[in-house]
């Protein structure tokens, strides 16, 4: 249950926040996570 609150909490936290911050840290994420994939190759 405590988890359930915990992961409700946190998801409350984010739509709380602006949507457009949250995709564009997304997308840098994954632009930096398949740039360092790229490059290993």
């Amino acid at each position: 249950m405590q988890t359930i609150k915990q992961g409700y909490r946190s998801v409350s936290t984010i739509v709380s926040l602006n949507w457009d911050r949250a995709i564009m840290t997304a997308i840098l994420m994954l632009a930096l996570y398949l740039g360092g994939y790229v490059a290993l190759l």
